[in-house]
């Protein structure tokens, strides 16, 4: 009997290390141009991000871009503020990874395949967008969490 309880509180104690780490993705970042923040939030167990602020350098008389490459005619006039860039990641603990998600890149109006993860700096998260499912050929990009 000591023997179940001991392997229940190992495992409740090994759960709670994965969702501490899976939650580590969670916060602001800046994107790396440094033109906008994303906040990264859990949303029915998977990570999206969202546009919460564009530099005002970047606005265009006086308001956020708008989404002009869109390939969707109707989502042209959309700002990008406010606008979710990424979906669907979910931490992947052996792999030490956020993985099965989506990044959508405003700047081209594509949607890439996404992963995420971590090197040594928890403060710098690294991203990569693929397609056809080919990982090494993607594009990365790194963007740093906002400390302020």
């Amino acid at each position: 009997m000591k023997q179940i309880g001991l392997v229940l509180l190992l495992s409740l104690m090994i759960s709670q290390a994965f969702a501490q780490d899976a939650k580590k993705i969670a916060g602001i970042w800046w994107n790396d141009k440094k033109t906008s923040k994303i906040e990264v939030k859990e949303e029915n167990g998977k990570y999206i991000g969202t546009v919460i602020y564009i530099n005002p350098e970047k606005y265009v008389k006086g308001e956020p871009e708008k989404d002009f490459n869109n390939p969707d005619v109707k989502l042209k006039s959309r700002s990008r503020l406010g606008l979710q860039i990424l979906s669907g990641l979910k931490y992947v603990a052996a792999d030490k990874e956020w993985q099965g998600g989506s990044i959508y890149d405003p700047d081209n109006g594509k949607t890439y395949d996404c992963f995420s993860w971590f090197e040594e700096d928890p403060n710098v998260l690294k991203l990569k967008g693929y397609v056809a499912g080919i990982k090494w050929m993607g594009r990365s990009t790194t963007w740093t969490r906002v400390t302020k």
